[in-house]
C-alpha cells in the first residue's frame, strides 16, 4: 500500500472570465511542488464529474505559446466546466512532461534542429514522457469526487489514474486549434505517443515550414 499523501493548505475564491472558481493548494510527501485543484461548484460525491487534469506548461498557459496547445487545453476546460456549472481541473506541476521548465527550453532547441519531441527529451536523457498519476488522484479522492468524465487525448492518462482507484467513466475529447506553428507536434503526439487526435490530413494542410515541436500538458 503506498504511503503517498497530500494534505489541502490553503484554498481561496477565483474569479475568471468564466465565473468564480474555488482554488486549492496542496502539499505533498513526494516533492516540495505546491500541486493545485481548480473547481467549480459541488464535487464532493458526485457521479460523472467533468475533470481535466493538466500538467503545468509555462509557455503555453501563461505565454500563450502557439508551439502547443497546451493553454488552449487549459481554457478549453475552464469553459466546458463553466458550462456544466460543476468539475474540477487539478493542475499538476510537472512542467514539461516532467522534465522542467530548463530542460523543456533546451528540448526547444533540439525541435528547432530537427527532432521531435519525443527524440528531443530522449537526447536529453529523459524519457519521453515522465510524468505520472498518483498526487493528482489523491487530490481527486480528497475532494471526494466519486467518478468522472476526463477531459483529455491521452489514454494512457486514462489507465494511469484508473490504476490509482479513480473511477473514470468517460472520455471527453479535447481537440484544439491546428495551425502551422503546432501541426507537426500534433501528428507526432498522435503517431508517438498514441494520442486521439483527428488530424490525418494535418501534414497536408500545414506543411511544417520548420520543427517546432514543444512538450505538451496532455
Amino acid at each position: 500500500m503506498s504511503n503517498k499523501h497530500v494534505t489541502r493548505a490553503t484554498s481561496a475564491r477565483i474569479p475568471t472570465k468564466y465565473g468564480n472558481f474555488q482554488l486549492c493548494a496542496y502539499t505533498n510527501s513526494e516533492d516540495d511542488k505546491d500541486h493545485l485543484a481548480l473547481f467549480l461548484g459541488d464535487v464532493e460525491n458526485v457521479e460523472n464529474v467533468l475533470t481535466r487534469v493538466h500538467s503545468e506548461c509555462f509557455t503555453g498557459d501563461v505565454l500563450g505559446s502557439l508551439r502547443c496547445d497546451c493553454g488552449e487545453q487549459l481554457d478549453f476546460a475552464m469553459q466546458k466546466i463553466a458550462e456544466e456549472g460543476c468539475g474540477v481541473i487539478v493542475y499538476m506541476r510537472q512542467e514539461g512532461r516532467g522534465i522542467g521548465l530548463s530542460k523543456k527550453i533546451e528540448a526547444y532547441n533540439l525541435q528547432d534542429a530537427g527532432h521531435d519531441t519525443v527524440d528531443a527529451n530522449l537526447l536529453l536523457g529523459h524519457l519521453a514522457d515522465e510524468r505520472e498519476y498518483s498526487l493528482a488522484a489523491l487530490i481527486l479522492k480528497d475532494l471526494k469526487v466519486k467518478s468522472i468524465r476526463l477531459l483529455t487525448n491521452n489514454p494512457a492518462k486514462i489507465e494511469a489514474l484508473e490504476a490509482e482507484g479513480i473511477d473514470v467513466k468517460e472520455r471527453v475529447s479535447v481537440e484544439g486549434t491546428v495551425h502551422p506553428e503546432n501541426a507537426q507536434y500534433l501528428m507526432t503526439k498522435a503517431k508517438r505517443m498514441n494520442h486521439i487526435l483527428s488530424i490525418d490530413n494535418t501534414q497536408d494542410t500545414y506543411p511544417a515550414k520548420d520543427q517546432h515541436e514543444p512538450q505538451s500538458t496532455d
